[in-house]
């Protein structure tokens, strides 16, 4: 039995899936849309190329905490694999500790410049307030900051089910 901070954890992990999936479908859907209008009818829609650089940056931030948890964020092993295994231990740490700094550090100037830009809006889009197309900076930082404590606490959750997706029935047996 997994503990329940965990299972809250692998929750917000599929919900990071999801919302990178869902911004990544919207901005592959928003870019050909700008390109028929301008060559196709002959305007430029405004609204498009900010639509996408904000779906591109809600995929960024929360992937790469999905990425962190699963395990598949690039890593450069060549010199860590030839070191002895106390001193790769040591590495491996610097590195969750390192991450855990980083991911502190965008949280709190990210909702520092969130704040800070809330009374600026897109010209391009009057309606939303610059600093909520900033939100995904933070909010993704933090939930990496979660996975790396988890990983510190509890160990590296890549081989479970619900980052390989052998949870769902009849996936494995497909896979033969």
């Amino acid at each position: 039995m997994t503990h329940p901070f965990v299972r809250l954890l692998d929750a917000l992990y599929l919900a990071c899936i999801w919302i990178s999936g869902i911004a990544l479908i919207v901005m592959c859907l928003v870019i050909p849309i700008g390109v028929v209008a301008r060559y196709l009818f002959g305007f430029g829609a405004q609204w498009p190329e900010p639509i996408a650089i904000l779906m591109m940056v809600v995929f960024t931030f929360f992937g790469a905490a999905a990425a962190y948890r699963a395990g598949a964020h690039i890593a450069v092993q060549m010199l860590t694999d030839r070191l002895p295994i106390p001193l790769r231990r040591g590495c491996a740490g610097f590195v969750h500790l390192a991450m855990l700094a980083a991911s502190g550090f965008v949280v709190i100037w990210g909702f520092q410049l969130v704040q800070g830009m809330m009374g600026q809006t897109i010209s391009e889009l009057p309606w939303l307030p610059v600093g909520i197309t900033y939100l995904a900076l933070p909010l993704g930082s933090l939930v990496t900051a979660f996975f790396v404590l988890e990983h510190i606490v509890f160990g590296s959750q890549h081989a479970r089910p619900v980052c390989t997706f052998d949870h769902e029935p009849g996936v494995a047996e497909e896979a033969i």
